[in-house]
């Protein structure tokens, strides 16, 4: 099966459930034009403003950050934003929000794995919230955010600690930390049969856990020196009374 379809047809479903498809109100982007804003890469630390300001008159690629959140409040604090997503649901939202707030975004869909849409050394900053746990390789994605940053340009990124890939996600749910898995991590390859088909049936997104090695030095690997890091919670409280299980870096080309 094609996955980057699948997961995208899962991130259209509205299920009411995820904070990253909740577009920000009308009072939050009043106040980034006013350049009083917070912005995610994980699930609920706030970045460090000086990993990313100022922005007015930057041009900042919103990478598979669909969803009406974080492109809008950087246009509204003056950049120039062209936001990239696999999912015509969450983008719909960003131009809802451009639409009521008068805000310029450049929206295209398209796979964060192939910016060949873009030259080389287009972009100032790269603003990647957690999201490549849904595709295979994302050594991909770091080659190609290195070719389009301008030199000396920033990639912030969120990702999925893989400590939590380790564990079976039925029992996670049940208040149960039972390991099952290796990492790299699979769920088509090794999810048992049953919750493989039910998630599929279900529209459930398909994920990923890589490894550190991937993860963070994968970045290095392409050139990136890693300048920025820091821990968050996930959304999962079984886990989270152990251990953070989401991580930001911000990483420069230099």
């Amino acid at each position: 099966m094609n996955i980057n379809k699948h997961n995208s047809r899962a991130w259209d479903k509205e299920d009411g459930l995820e904070e990253w498809k909740q577009p920000f109100s009308h009072e939050v982007i009043k106040k980034a034009k006013r350049n009083i804003a917070e912005v995610l890469l994980t699930n609920s630390k706030s970045v460090p403003s000086d990993w990313y300001m100022p922005v007015k008159g930057k041009k900042i690629l919103c990478l598979a950050s669909g969803g009406g959140q974080q492109a809008p409040i950087f246009s509204a604090m003056g950049a120039n934003v062209t936001l990239v997503d696999i999912s015509a649901n969450q983008l719909a939202k960003d131009k809802m929000v451009a639409e009521r707030e008068g805000l310029a975004i450049d929206i295209i869909q398209h796979d964060m794995c192939d910016l060949s849409i873009f030259e080389d050394e287009t972009f100032d900053m790269i603003f990647h919230p957690i999201s490549n746990c849904f595709i295979e390789d994302p050594n991909l994605v770091w080659a190609e955010c290195y070719r389009v940053l301008k030199k000396g340009g920033s990639l912030l990124s969120g990702f999925v600690n893989p400590i939590l890939y380790l564990f079976d996600m039925d029992a996670i749910e049940q208040g149960e930390l039972k390991v099952t898995n290796t990492i790299p991590y699979s769920d088509v390859e090794q999810l048992p049969k049953d919750q493989l088909k039910k998630r599929i049936e279900n529209n459930d997104t398909l994920e990923y856990g890589h490894s550190l090695d991937t993860l963070i030095g994968g970045q290095i690997a392409v050139g990136f020196a890693v300048t920025g890091f820091y821990e968050d919670y996930s959304c999962d409280d079984t886990l989270d009374k152990y251990i953070h299980s989401s991580i930001a870096t911000k990483a420069l080309k230099v």
